[in-house]
């Protein structure tokens, strides 16, 4: 089948991606790699955001979060993939301002030992010892009419770190693994909201890993009703085959339990007795 003809058949096919100028091996990489999990109406949502604002989807300067979304009218909770920028979005538009003068490496404040309560999987109370920085300081530089100005911000740890669990005061995997660096980005994106306000005031990714967010509008776009079929049942052989691989995605902290689960849900039904394994692996750790 020639080139030509291949085209052809994806654009009648999916004529949403080809009017976006995307191209199947485009595609496969977008859901295999940069956003694996995510579902088909999220990752053209963020296509749509990059195509918005000039920027390289293929870059990932825009993530997709899976959270928790508390309806406004309903006071229902659901989850969403909600659509952020990453710290290198921010990078990105002060580079492109033309006048992006440089950064300071991050400054801490002294470190700080504390023990939070939590919860284990069974709701046994549980402590966790974690040790982080009281505060960073981060500093950019922006010219302003030839001179070379500075901007300051100063983040504290504890007004920005994300729980295990909305039951913990504990640290979630990520801000537990990595406290430092975790804050040093949140002190990063202020400082570059200060010096270039146009970048708005919407927080990244980073700065809500692994919190809630709490609808306040209303959305008032018409809303068809799927016709839509119950998902299989998740093999147990593929859950035990894939299973070390999710555990070490959240032992790094670079992937929370929910998730996995909510990645793996797109997909395929898990049992409760799956989730369970899957949420427990972060419960075990803090023990």
């Amino acid at each position: 089948m020639s080139n030509a003809v291949a085209a052809t058949q994806w654009a009648e096919q999916y004529p949403m991606l080809a009017q976006r100028g995307i191209d199947e091996s485009t595609w496969n990489a977008l859901c295999s790699t940069l956003y694996p999990g995510a579902r088909t109406e999220s990752i053209i949502m963020a296509v749509d955001y990059c195509r918005a604002r000039q920027l390289d989807i293929m870059l990932k300067p825009v993530h997709l979060v899976p959270m928790q979304v508390k309806d406004a009218q309903s006071g229902k909770k659901d989850w969403r993939d909600v659509p952020m920028p990453g710290i290198g979005l921010y990078r990105i538009q002060a580079d492109r301002s033309g006048n992006y003068a440089g950064a300071d490496e991050p400054e801490f404040g002294p470190t700080v030992e504390r023990e939070f309560q939590g919860h284990d999987f069974n709701k046994n109370p549980i402590t966790v010892k974690v040790a982080y920085p009281e505060w960073c300081k981060y500093t950019v530089y922006k010219i302003v009419s030839g001179m070379r100005v500075a901007y300051t911000s100063k983040e504290y740890w504890i007004e920005n770190y994300a729980t295990a669990g909305a039951s913990s005061e504990a640290p979630n995997a990520m801000w537990k693994k990595r406290p430092f660096g975790q804050l040093a980005k949140c002190a990063e994106a202020q400082a570059l909201r200060k010096a270039w306000p146009e970048i708005g005031s919407e927080p990244t990714a980073e700065e809500m890993e692994g919190k809630h967010f709490a609808s306040t509008e209303k959305d008032i776009t018409p809303q068809a009703q799927p016709q839509t079929q119950a998902l299989p049942h998740y093999p147990a052989e593929s859950f035990d085959n894939n299973f070390p691989k999710w555990q070490g995605l959240i032992e790094s902290g670079k992937k929370t339990p929910e998730q996995i689960i909510s990645m793996v849900s797109s997909k395929a039904e898990l049992t409760e007795e799956q989730k369970a394994a899957i949420r427990n692996v972060e419960n075990q750790e803090a023990a």
